[in-house]
């Protein structure tokens, strides 16, 4: 896998600029040594839930989900759809086996930035080595064409997911997607087995999997100058995060940032003598 440090802000936007990494997706991680795991993994290791009933506990969330959603819903998924109810689990805050990616390299950098006060990374992986009708042959010479197990059918959900006998991932979206996934330009990966990292995943199971899978650290030094320019490109919680809630998120990015002077330095922007409401007494 290839590793590749970032030290300017400018360095991160050639890179992700350049013809050879024009349709990759892109994840951001607020800290550079978490590996890649779902949320749904993230609940189980963290609360020491036993790897014998992950299956039966992912399976009755789901389940639940299904009885109680509709009095929330105004348009309930079909019964068997079970990507579409996955993604809306996850939309909601429960934790599923979906891994959030997109198609952006600048939303991720966004959230891999935006709360960190250390190296973060963004992880990049290629679409075609897990989607679409192209047979994919495994280490293990192993063969399956990604769009023959996608969750759409229930069925695939219970044959190759719950079970997590073998090793692999699929790449896609629900055929209805919500408001965050859209202002996101968002997508899933989702693995077949959710005790594994991704990236281990593709590592241990995929040809060339260099071709397939970059991790970017992007260093804490490169914070304030990136967030400054993706503020300015209006990428922010307020925009990612359609509704009252996204915005009230939003403004806690103002707390460091000022149009008129630099709330770090106290350092005035030039320019900007007599604001009309006001500077602080100690700004240079």
């Amino acid at each position: 896998m290839e590793t590749i440090t970032i030290t300017d802000w400018n360095e991160f936007k050639k890179l992700v600029s350049d013809t050879e990494m024009t349709s990759w997706i892109f994840r951001g991680q607020a800290i550079s040594d978490w590996p890649i795991l779902s949320s749904l993994s993230r609940y189980f290791n963290k609360f020491e839930v036993h790897t014998d009933c992950w299956p039966h506990q992912e399976e009755r969330l789901l389940r639940i989900f299904k009885r109680k959603a509709h009095h929330y819903l105004d348009n309930v998924p079909t019964e068997k759809d079970t990507f579409e109810w996955l993604s809306l689990m996850q939309h909601f805050g429960t934790p599923t086996r979906l891994v959030d990616f997109t198609f952006s390299p600048y939303v991720a950098a966004f959230f891999a930035l935006h709360k960190t006060q250390e190296d973060c990374a963004v992880w990049a992986l290629f679409p075609p080595k897990f989607d679409g009708e192209s047979e994919i042959l495994l280490q293990n010479g192993d063969k399956f064409i990604p769009k023959d197990r996608w969750l759409r059918k229930n069925e695939n959900y219970i044959d190759y997911y719950l079970k997590g006998d073998k090793s692999f991932l699929i790449m896609g979206e629900p055929e209805r997607m919500n408001q965050r996934l859209i202002a996101q330009a968002g997508t899933f990966i989702v693995p077949s087995k959710i005790d594994i990292p991704l990236e281990k995943i593709i590592i241990d199971n995929y040809q060339n999997s260099d071709d397939a899978i970059k991790k970017i650290i992007i260093k804490k030094s490169v914070r304030d100058k990136a967030m400054k320019d993706l503020y300015r490109s209006n990428i922010t919680e307020a925009t990612l995060f359609p509704g009252i809630d996204g915005m009230a998120r939003a403004l806690s990015y103002e707390l460091e940032h000022h149009w008129a002077y630099n709330p770090k330095t106290m350092e005035k922007v030039v320019g900007f003598d007599s604001p009309p409401f006001g500077l602080p007494d100690s700004i240079i």
